[in-house]
């Protein structure tokens, strides 16, 4: 899962207006409940992060673009979940591209519990597809934070569990928008880094 000038930049820039959507797709798949900025908390010792693999169903896009969720949103799997709790999720959102390290500056992470549904919307962004938005149930169980500008990010009161951890940058080289997740899991009270880089 690894992944000059003035007129280049304009195109870049241009390109990466485009695709736009993607952070906002992401916030509507995996929109939150709290949003808190990022501060000067004491980072701790580094995740335990598992890359998601890339591979998604195939599926036609619907007329609005987006692909039609196979999923219907899982009521009793969600109320099993708590929305809040005592752990806490820091870490730097990075981009590694053919021209070095991009650092993502003022985007949205989103920490979603690891369910059914949301397994289904985190396939079909890795694989570049936007899914139709979520159902509202589920946004109480998301959080969310922006970036700083050196691209960390802090989350707290975040529950126990399982968790994907995403965001996205824009490749320069490209201008794409490309979406990163990762999985993470929390205990009550824990404090986890995570390095969010593709």
């Amino acid at each position: 899962m690894k992944s000059a000038m003035t007129s280049t930049m304009n195109r870049a820039a241009t390109r990466a207006m485009r695709p736009a959507f993607l952070p906002i797709l992401m916030g509507l798949i995996l929109t939150g409940c709290q949003i808190l900025p990022p501060d000067g908390a004491t980072r701790r010792g580094p995740a335990e992060v598992i890359d998601i693999g890339e591979r998604a169903p195939d599926t036609a896009p619907s007329p609005e673009g987006r692909v039609p969720r196979q999923v219907a949103f899982p009521a009793d799997e969600y109320a099993a979940l708590e929305k809040t709790g005592s752990a806490a999720l820091s870490g730097r959102l990075t981009l590694d591209t053919a021209s070095g390290t991009v650092v993502g500056r003022g985007e949205t992470v989103s920490v979603a519990p690891i369910t059914t549904y949301s397994a289904e919307a985190a396939e079909q962004a890795l694989a570049g597809r936007a899914v139709e938005p979520a159902d509202p149930r589920a946004r109480a169980y998301t959080h969310t934070a922006r970036t700083d500008g050196d691209g960390y990010f802090m989350l707290r009161g975040l529950p126990s569990g399982s968790f994907y951890v995403s965001g996205s940058v824009v490749d320069p080289t490209s201008g794409k928008r490309r979406v990163i997740v990762h999985q993470v899991s929390l205990s009550d009270g824990q404090h986890r880094e995570v390095r969010l880089n593709r």
